[in-house]
């Protein structure tokens, strides 16, 4: 494995709301693991659009474009908010980082994020990463915070991708797997039959996620968000949720 040091936790919608609405006790059991653990930490974020439409008071999750990125505007704002106040209990600083698909592919772009990312990392910043939902179109968006997360793992290089999500690991047929090593057409059949998660995602773009950093030599986890201790146990080597073993590193 790298020795970067560098840990990217991506956080799905349905760790961070419960019932449609923002988990703040979740969230802040968390970055509370986050803090401690004294990793170089960035947390990729889901749940702008649910935190905005419970803000708005909306009885169901906004179904048109507009309308999604009016909420995911508004629960940007108030999710980085909260972020910051859980992190400022341990001393840590925050930023907020939203991207589109052509800062991870125009070259220039590629290493201005690469080069900001690193230099918040080593001055002790966690860099908060969201998809810029405000603006992004069919044309410029990367579509999910699973492959977002790969990307960034990618960019930055760094040692493991943590997926928290609302089940305990990869399943196929009802059986949890420890360890994936090849991502197979039965791997990618199970992935596609799966239900989870109640944001843009489920298992099959955690999938594609985990293939994006498996080839760049990153390991990665799926693990439960609501499991206490999930991010330290996957740091110490722990068994927990499943991991996807790097080619480099088998």
């Amino acid at each position: 494995m790298s020795k970067s040091g560098i840990i990217v936790i991506k956080i799905g919608t349905s760790t961070l709301t419960l019932d449609n609405k923002l988990d703040l006790q979740n969230l802040q059991r968390i970055v509370k693991e986050i803090a401690l653990s004294k990793k170089k930490a960035i947390i990729v974020t889901s749940g702008a659009i649910v935190t905005g439409a419970q803000k708005l008071g909306l009885a169901s999750k906004p179904k048109t474009i507009p309308e999604k990125q009016a909420a995911a505007a508004i629960g940007q704002s108030v999710l980085m908010r909260q972020y910051e106040k859980a992190f400022e209990k341990f001393g840590i600083t925050t930023a907020q980082v939203l991207l589109t698909r052509d800062a991870l592919t125009d070259k220039e772009r590629y290493r201005n994020v690469r080069n900001t990312l690193t230099t918040l990392l080593n001055e002790g910043v966690v860099p908060i990463v969201n998809e810029n939902d405000t603006v992004s179109t069919e044309e410029i968006k990367v579509g999910d915070n699973d492959t977002l997360s790969a990307l960034v793992s990618e960019l930055i290089s760094a040692d493991i991708l943590v997926l928290l999500t609302d089940v305990d690991g990869f399943y196929i047929k009802d059986k949890k797997v420890d360890v994936i090593k090849k991502i197979t057409k039965e791997i990618r059949f199970a992935a596609g039959h799966s239900l989870t998660e109640i944001g843009t995602g489920g298992m099959i773009t955690k999938i594609n996620a985990a293939q994006i950093c498996m080839s760049s030599g990153i390991s990665v986890f799926i693990a439960n968000g609501r499991e206490r201790g999930a991010i330290n146990s996957i740091i110490s080597g722990k068994k927990i949720g499943t991991k996807f073993c790097p080619k480099k590193y088998r």
